[in-house]
């Protein structure tokens, strides 16, 4: 026999035989996982689903049912029952923690109202059914029940259950933190295993599939070591999904303490998976997992696409987001500030700011007591996983109310003031004259910043723009005083007042015809119009394209032209760069993104010109095909096609595929060359387990052309009763 840390009960062995006094002794206890699945929306993990020793994962806050198999009849009258849990992985579980919970057994009618409670349901023969609700703030992972039997005032039999029994955080439940109202939500941010996020520039916006596989083998079990071993979070930090989410935020990534990701910008990936060949998150997390060591390569798509899954596995709702043209405000400044030589070029040796392409965060659902209670600050919680900046020295970002961004409030937690830059930021120019001259404004931009902030729409393979969440519209008195707000909150005295001297004879509009697919030729064009009456105007433009990763960050140059153009009165002249395949092929990064600028002197005067702006040129789409329906527990078979959009062929192709039923990756290397204009094809197959809406998922990759993808979001009928001869189903 032995003591219970913190129970005074005494505890004896399983096999525990009824005593001459006759106590009650635990024979048996049944889970009901099939029944409780549904009840908690937990049926499809994986180790509620499988044959032998299936683990019990409930919701906090909700009830669920559990049969126990007695020595003999249980009576209220004479004999005790009481359920003691304690955290899995508690070192010394005690009641001040929330970390040991004792709850007796009570009859119907007789509810304590505690946070826990166990209520006797039904009682026939030998075997009782209870409902066991935990606490609606109770730690989230894994619990050991014990089971606790006497007859009253005297000794107690204990019963260990083997199995720990899961409890996650609870999106269903009021009284949650995560509370999420309307079943539509839920079925979007917290059951779906697949969804859109959005890649490209803000004039070619692109969505790619993401497989989140939040109920896989392993996923749930990687999740909740990334809080215990990685992020180090305290037992009862696992019942706070604000801190929850904080140290999710710094374990995705691997810099500080050895998480899921290494990211990488470069173009070497040697020793790793480039970030566009990842279609979801299973591959990843079970490497992570059965490893402990970073998975080689992530960027922002794949850290979001991650945090996403761990978020939803362990029931915190989540999605993530995509903000196009984001800010990366280095100097704390809520300002973009670039340098600009007298050629027209970046100068990125000083320092500059970056604005990316796009740049894919997440944001999770929760109330906010922890700023002011009430619900001001409730809703969605922005949260990053892609290391940029380092928060309290850690590289991590949130959650960070959006409301309060917003409002410009950028003093709240966590790191609202980082995030308020990447939507709202201005972007600036200097011309730098050298060390000694003073710099000069050559342009503010007021509404470049933070464009098409998107995510997937609730229920709809769609794009929904959420860009109001973040910031109000462009131009409008709201959006200027909120920012003005948030620069006077700021400690950064970083000048932004030179102010360029107003000249209104030239105008200038810079544009990119668009809509181009790769393996085409594109053009940038600068039209000057003289809107003076009085005066001609000479002009001195410089065009230049230069291929750039999404982060902003400039790579290789394209082409670069000068020109000089005379501009009479009332005229208007247009300036034209083609760019030809043959001049940029060769220089392409993965996203197919270039810079394109344009730097303008009007001779005779002191006025300057300078635009920049992103392009990119659109990538062949795969579409997928079904030979026939999809039906639960059939096989189904289908093809993924891509027609070479290049005028040269593709080599070393391959497909890469994820669906319903496949456990892993299915990758089908092609036989031979894709000629220009000719079509890649791949068949497979594929067994769905379960009925409903689902997704295929294909990657396409070979030497001359990779990162393309496609999807297609099918419905699974159930499965179809057989009927015998008799005309009854079998």
């Amino acid at each position: 026999m032995s003591n219970r840390k913190g129970n005074s009960s005494i505890v004896l062995c399983v096999a525990a035989t009824e005593g001459a006094d006759g106590v009650i002794y635990v024979k048996a206890v049944d889970l009901l996982v099939a029944e409780n699945g549904p009840l908690h929306h937990t049926e499809q993990f994986e180790v509620m689903e499988r044959e032998k020793d299936p683990q019990l994962i409930v919701r906090r806050g909700q009830m669920f049912l559990v049969s126990i198999t007695l020595s003999r009849a249980y009576s209220a009258d004479t004999d005790a029952v009481s359920f003691i849990f304690t955290v899995y992985d508690a070192k010394k579980p005690n009641y001040g923690h929330g970390t040991l919970i004792a709850v007796p057994l009570l009859t119907k009618g007789a509810e304590s109202g505690a946070a826990w409670n166990a209520v006797l349901e039904s009682s026939t023969e030998n075997v009782i059914r209870v409902k066991i609700t935990p606490a609606a703030d109770a730690i989230v992972g894994q619990w050991k029940m014990d089971i606790d039997t006497k007859l009253k005032n005297d000794g107690a039999v204990s019963y260990s259950h083997k199995e720990p029994i899961y409890i996650l955080f609870n999106p269903w439940c009021k009284q949650d933190q995560v509370y999420l109202p309307g079943d539509e939500l839920l079925r979007e941010y917290v059951l779906a295993d697949s969804g859109l996020m959005w890649h490209g520039t803000y004039n070619r916006l692109r969505p790619c599939v993401w497989k989140y596989a939040q109920f896989e083998k392993d996923i749930l079990d990687c999740s909740l070591y990334l809080l215990s071993h990685v992020g180090k979070l305290t037992h009862v930090g696992r019942s706070d999904p604000v801190k929850t989410c904080r140290v999710l935020s710094a374990a995705v990534n691997s810099c500080d303490d050895n998480g899921v990701l290494v990211g990488n910008w470069g173009e070497d990936f040697d020793g790793g998976t480039p970030p566009t060949k990842w279609v979801g998150s299973m591959k990843i997390l079970q490497k992570y997992y059965k490893d402990k060591k970073p998975v080689k390569y992530g960027q922002c798509w794949v850290f979001a696409g991650i945090l996403t899954t761990v978020c939803r596995s362990l029931g915190i709702p989540c999605r993530p987001v995509t903000n196009y043209s984001s800010a990366h405000d280095t100097h704390g400044s809520l300002t973009a500030d670039y340098f600009v030589n007298e050629d027209g070029e970046i100068m990125e040796e000083l320092g500059n700011d970056f604005v990316w392409n796009f740049h894919v965060w997440n944001e999770a659902w929760m109330e906010r007591p922890d700023i002011i209670p009430g619900g001001e600050y409730g809703g969605w919680q922005a949260i990053d996983a892609t290391p940029q900046e380092e928060s309290d020295d850690m590289y991590r970002c949130g959650p960070a109310s959006v409301n309060a961004i917003k409002r410009g409030e950028v003093l709240r937690p966590y790191d609202n003031a980082y995030i308020f830059s990447e939507v709202n930021a201005d972007k600036v120019y200097w011309r730098y004259n050298g060390e000694t001259q003073p710099l000069k404004l050559l342009r503010k931009d007021t509404v470049t910043v933070g464009q098409f902030i998107s995510t997937k729409a609730v229920g709809k393979w769609e794009r929904e723009d959420i860009t109001r969440n973040y910031k109000y519209p462009e131009k409008s008195e709201e959006e200027r005083a909120t920012m003005l707000k948030a620069l006077q909150q700021s400690e950064n005295h970083f000048s932004r007042f030179y102010l360029n001297e107003d000249f209104n004879d030239i105008q200038f509009d810079f544009e990119l015809r668009d809509d181009i697919v790769i393996g085409s030729p594109f053009s940038v064009v600068v039209i000057i119009r003289n809107r003076s009456h009085t005066k001609d105007h000479t002009v001195s433009v410089t065009l230049q394209v230069d291929t750039v990763l999404y982060t902003g960050r400039h790579k290789d140059a394209v082409k670069k032209e000068k020109y000089e153009r005379p501009v009479k009165v009332g005229a208007v002249e247009e300036i034209k760069l083609d760019v030809s395949y043959d001049e940029y092929c060769k220089r392409l990064v993965d996203q197919c993104a270039f810079s394109i600028s344009c730097l303008a002197t009007v001779h005779d005067t002191n006025y300057e010109y300078y635009a920049q702006d992103d392009f990119r040129v659109r990538k062949p789409d795969i579409k997928i095909k079904l030979d026939g329906e999809a039906v639960q527990g059939q096989e189904l078979s289908a093809t993924a096609a891509l027609k070479n959009p290049l005028p040269s062929a593709l080599k070393k192709a391959q497909f890469i595929i994820e669906g319903p039923g496949l456990t892993s990756q299915l990758k089908i290397k092609l036989p031979q060359s894709i000629p220009t204009g000719g079509e890649a094809t791949a068949s497979f197959k594929l067994t769905p387990k379960f009925s409903g809406r689902s997704t295929i998922v294909a990657k396409f990759v070979s030497k001359e052309l990779d990162d393309v993808d496609g999807f297609l979001n099918f419905m699974i009928e159930p499965k179809k009763e057989v009927v015998n001869g008799t005309g009854n189903a079998a």
